[in-house]
């Protein structure tokens, strides 16, 4: 009998699998449930707004859908350095809507302008397919201050298209005096609201999809709705490379559309980073790459397919994340049938009758998102630092000039009516500008932590400070000694605000317990009359008259004094607390009463915690009296 060697089989990454056909096609019709709208209101909303016909119209989603699905497949299956080979499903940015608007009316609508789009659309994919190496370099420039920004003008700027929809459709249609198309907006979105409340899971995610399909055939039974194109249209058709006509190239709508690009390669960015995670597959510069390929040939494909600029759709990161199917060739199954779908001409005609109110209560749903989006964003930017509410406040600002006043393009030479046209161009390239006067050009001052805004301190200069200058400027943080800030001291350099901030905290929890202790005794009686007349200093009686504490009523001060007493008596030390937290002095009472039922040890940490709280609270202060848009935003504590 002899010996056989069965070589061991080499684990296959969940990504890679393979899965059985009917499995593949059953996950991948989910994907293009949960994608579909937004994939055909891309179209729809641009053919709307530059005048083109219900014929038209139908081959753009036909030529959407298709080229959807070859980008999808590129992107999940991928071959040589295209395509991230993740489960990844592309489908036009929204970024883009604006944009080609205002280039399409800038170049006299209707298909005049639907080829000077497709200029530029040929050449922003080409331009993003050659910078795909170079991108990971580049995204320093891309920071949240950024990309928050321009996220949350898009959705701004997109409201009043689809408001324009939900009022009867940009055109002879509009009529925002009508009830009828009011009902069939606010109905529509009553819906989509009404699912994501009742609904989680998969029907969370096709809640927009569902609305349009409830919203049409309500429309089509009261006689609203009608697709007469469907009996016309073929039950076959195939887009055909410039269909509308040779592409025309205009400098300046590609300068436009170039500077559109770099935003969704930034969202595909953080797609692939996300996904990456989801799927537990690291991620590295090469992937960033491959993915950014395949978004500038899908783009150039859309120019030439007569389509539209392409990204990484986020709808399907979150589907991933909620199946658990971490399988690129579902994407690929997504892409086949997305593939079919564009092939069939009646399918589009269908879509093409969805009546303009229904579509605007969809409409208004998904951009409102967006802009949320971009306030998610931007709650991960300093704002302590004030060069960061200029560049978002200035970009926002300008954004909504030209978006509210679309005529003031009309001011400006030719060259620059593009920028000026549309809002989201204006406002991405303010926010791509100031970012890098605020943050690149020049000697860099960090945000101002301390000090008056005629002697603001800031951060490049407490980094420099020696360390008596530091304990003088932030000894005010804690009451008695100083040894908290002192440590802090040794942490530098402190890359933002955040980072100063936390420095104080490690510092205080990493002490010993005898440090801690005599940093607790050193905390003033609440309401003591020290307090009141200043003794204890500026910061305590700013502390203690945010609830009133030092001009206190007799009873009230009786039952206060109680309070503090039984505590000392219990814990031998005194009872120390965020005044500022609380909302009113009865709760104040209530919980100093109910922290007597405490252990020591847990009312060690306990003060611990509120004197964290304490120092934040005057930190937050420090910074605010430094800056003083913060001075205005900040309530008077003492009021």
């Amino acid at each position: 009998m002899s010996d056989t060697t069965t070589a061991p089989r080499v684990a296959r990454h969940p990504v890679d699998e393979v899965l059985p056909l009917p499995k593949l096609a059953v996950y991948g019709f989910q994907h293009v449930l949960a994608f579909y709208a937004g994939a055909v209101i891309v179209p729809i909303l641009l053919a709307n707004s530059i005048g083109l016909n219900t014929e038209q119209l139908i081959h753009l989603i036909n030529a959407d859908l298709f080229t959807c699905g070859i980008a999808s497949i590129i992107q999940s299956v991928g071959f040589w350095k295209v395509g991230v080979r993740l489960p990844l499903l592309q489908g036009v940015t929204f970024t883009a809507v604006s944009p080609m608007i205002a280039i399409g009316l800038a170049n006299g609508g209707g298909t005049d302008g639907l080829l000077v789009i497709y200029g530029a659309v040929i050449v922003a994919g080409l331009f993003t397919f050659l910078i795909a190496p170079y991108f990971s370099k580049l995204i320093r420039f891309f920071p949240p201050v950024v990309t928050g920004s321009v996220i949350l003008i898009i959705g701004i700027a997109l409201l009043p298209v689809a408001a324009a929809d939900a009022a009867g459709g940009a055109g002879p249609t509009l009529d925002p005096t009508s009830g009828k198309n009011m009902a069939y907006a606010l109905g529509t979105l009553a819906l989509i609201v009404l699912i994501q409340r009742v609904f989680t899971g998969f029907m969370a995610t096709v809640a927009v999809l569902v609305g349009l399909v409830v919203g049409t055939l309500v429309a089509w039974a009261l006689g609203d709705a009608t697709f007469d194109a469907v009996a016309t249209s073929p039950w076959l058709g195939v887009t055909t490379p410039f269909y509308f006509g040779w592409p025309k190239f205009a400098f300046a709508a590609i300068l436009s559309m170039i500077g559109v690009m770099l935003i969704p390669a930034v969202e595909t960015t953080g797609d692939v980073f996300a996904t990456g995670e989801i799927v537990e597959k690291r991620i590295g510069k090469g992937d960033i790459a491959r993915a950014l390929r395949a978004d500038g040939l899908a783009t150039t494909l859309g120019g030439i397919l007569n389509s539209f600029p392409y990204t990484c759709f986020a709808e399907n990161v979150g589907l991933v994340r909620l199946t658990r199917i971490k399988s690129r060739y579902v994407v690929a199954a997504a892409g086949a049938i997305m593939i079919i779908l564009g092939l069939l001409p009646k399918a589009a005609a269908i879509v093409a009758g969805i009546p303009h109110p229904v579509l605007g209560g969809a409409a208004l749903a998904m951009f409102a998102t967006v802009a949320v989006v971009g306030i998610q964003t931007l709650t991960r930017v300093d704002f302590h630092d004030h060069r960061n509410v200029v560049i978002v406040a200035t970009s926002l600002g300008l954004a909504m000039y030209v978006t509210s006043q679309p005529d003031v393009a009309k001011a400006v030479p030719e060259w620059a009516q593009i920028i000026f046209g549309s809002g989201i161009t204006l406002g991405s390239i303010t926010a791509i500008l100031l970012n890098l006067v605020f943050h690149h050009i020049g000697k860099s001052y960090g945000p101002a932590v301390a000090g008056t805004p005629g002697a603001a301190i800031r951060l490049d200069q407490v980094n420099e400070m020696s360390r008596e200058e530091f304990v003088r400027t932030f000894s005010s943080l804690f009451q008695g000694p100083y040894w908290v800030v002192e440590r802090a001291y040794d942490q530098r350099p402190f890359a933002d605000t955040n980072d100063l901030r936390q420095s104080f905290q490690e510092a205080l929890f990493a002490a010993s317990t005898p440090e801690q202790e005599q940093l607790i005794a050193s905390y003033p009686a609440l309401g003591a009359q020290s307090v009141a007349i200043g003794e204890e200093g500026e910061e305590s009686l700013a502390d203690q008259s945010a609830l009133g504490l030092n001009r206190l009523a007799e009873k009230e001060h009786k039952e206060l004094e109680s309070l503090t007493q039984a505590y000392r008596d219990r814990f031998g030390f005194p009872l120390v607390m965020a005044v500022r937290d609380q909302e009113s002095f009865d709760q104040f009472l209530r919980q100093g009463w109910e922290r007597l039922n405490n252990s020591p040890t847990q009312e060690h940490a306990a003060s611990l915690i509120e004197i964290a709280k304490i120092a934040t609270h005057r930190f937050d202060q420090l910074v605010a009296d430094a800056n003083p848009i913060h001075s205005a935003r900040l309530p008077h504590l003492d009021a």
